[in-house]
């Protein structure tokens, strides 16, 4: 489904890609006031709505192609990487993200809320550019980060034997994260690089670009966007009580004084495990044994809110 709505400001013209079913069908909710948005600002816009896995990256395409240079997501993480895998490659596209997800959590990196108010969208179209990072594992990318163990495990629970997202994801999220907390069995991590040139046990292990996972839990909370490295959260085998405390902390980020937990910085790392384990990026749940993880500095123009609490060095 395409919406035109054609007015002008500056030749510039805005591809507006919705999920409809973000958010537990808040995105459907919310054409209306994209629609009202893009008639108060007097834009030269286009909407299109997604209608399945990976619909966005075409959708993105299709608006390049045609002229677009301003190219906004609105949806979760999910429908955000799947527009920035496509931008991150063009050096004059600009991506914007309007939240409509549940989590929301990539858009903390640009300085922007879960829902927005009037200054926010007053902020989104001043337009601030800079130019963000992207994380890479095996060929994909990612925004906001990526896990490897506990949070992977508890990501694997939202998903049927189909690999679709189960229904109620979010009412059994806290359930799902117990469970886990009890359950969980580390798996031996083989790391091939000079930051830890050896094997362990880990209880979760995440790479990241940006600070916050799952709506409130500050994992990496000293990312920056642009730095040019990947924050990297290794916490060692440990046992429930354990697993209770640091869980605790996570939200405020006191977790990094834990004797458990190793913190560091890489531009790139390779990990290798037996056998196929979960492992999630920007909310999306795979498998593999072996990873290729790096940094790509400065591959995505993107809209930031400047006056804002952003992970960016500005």
């Amino acid at each position: 489904m395409q919406t035109k709505i054609m007015k002008n400001k500056l030749n510039e013209k805005w591809g507006f890609v919705i999920n409809p079913t973000a958010g537990n069908y808040f995105g459907e909710k919310y054409i209306g006031t994209i629609e009202k948005v893009i008639r108060q600002r007097n834009l030269d816009a286009e909407i299109a709505l997604t209608e399945f896995k990976h619909h966005a990256t075409d959708i993105a395409e299709k608006f390049y192609l045609a002229g677009f240079r301003n190219i906004v997501a609105v949806g979760g993480d999910g429908t955000i990487n799947e527009i920035a895998s496509y931008l991150s490659t063009k050096d004059d596209a600009i991506m914007g993200i309007i939240p409509a997800g549940t989590g929301n959590d990539t858009v903390q990196i640009m300085g922007f809320p879960n829902r927005f108010k009037e200054d926010d969208w007053d902020a989104f179209f001043n337009r601030n550019i800079i130019k963000m990072d992207v994380g890479m594992c095996n060929g994909k990318i990612f925004l906001n980060g990526m896990g490897i163990g506990f949070d992977a495990q508890v990501a694997a629970q939202n998903y049927d034997e189909n690999g679709v997202v189960k229904k109620s994801v979010g009412d059994k999220y806290l359930w799902h994260i117990l469970k886990t907390l009890f359950f969980y069995k580390e798996n031996n991590f083989k790391f091939l690089n000079d930051h830890a040139n050896h094997s362990n046990q880990y209880f979760m292990t995440t790479f990241s670009n940006g600070r916050r996972f799952a709506g409130k839990y500050f994992i990496t909370p000293e990312a920056k966007a642009n730095d040019g490295y990947l924050d990297v959260c290794l916490v060692g085998k440990i046992n429930v009580l354990q697993r209770f405390k640091l869980f605790m902390q996570v939200p405020e980020g006191k977790h990094l004084k834990d004797k458990n937990v190793r913190y560091f910085k890489t531009k790139k790392i390779s990990i290798e495990f037996e056998d196929k384990i979960a492992y999630h990026m920007d909310g999306e749940l795979y498998f593999d044994n072996h990873f290729e993880i790096e940094i790509l500095p400065e591959k995505l123009q993107i809209i930031y809110k400047k006056s804002s609490n952003h992970f960016f060095n500005v």
